[in-house]
C-alpha cells in the first residue's frame, strides 16, 4: 500500500492530502503512511459494502483550523 500511495501523487485528491499533511509540518514518509492509511480504510469500505470505486465527484473543503 505504501507503493500505491507513493505512486497515486499525481492523482490530484491523492497529492491534496499528501500536501495537506506536508502543509502540517509532516516528513514525507508519515504524509506517504496516512495516504497508504486512507487508501486501505476505502479497501475495507469497499469490501465491507460489496461496492466497487467510485471517484470522488468533488473535494470536501478543507478543515479551517
Amino acid at each position: 500500500m505504501f507503493l500505491a500511495a507513493f505512486a497515486s501523487l499525481s492523482a490530484p485528491v491523492s497529492r491534496t492530502c499528501y500536501q495537506r499533511k506536508r502543509d502540517q509540518g509532516k516528513r514525507h514518509n508519515a504524509a506517504l503512511i496516512r495516504l497508504a492509511r486512507r487508501r486501505c480504510d476505502v479497501l475495507f469500505a469497499m469490501l465491507r459494502n460489496g461496492t466497487t470505486y467510485q471517484p470522488p465527484t468533488h473535494q470536501a473543503p478543507p478543515n479551517a483550523a
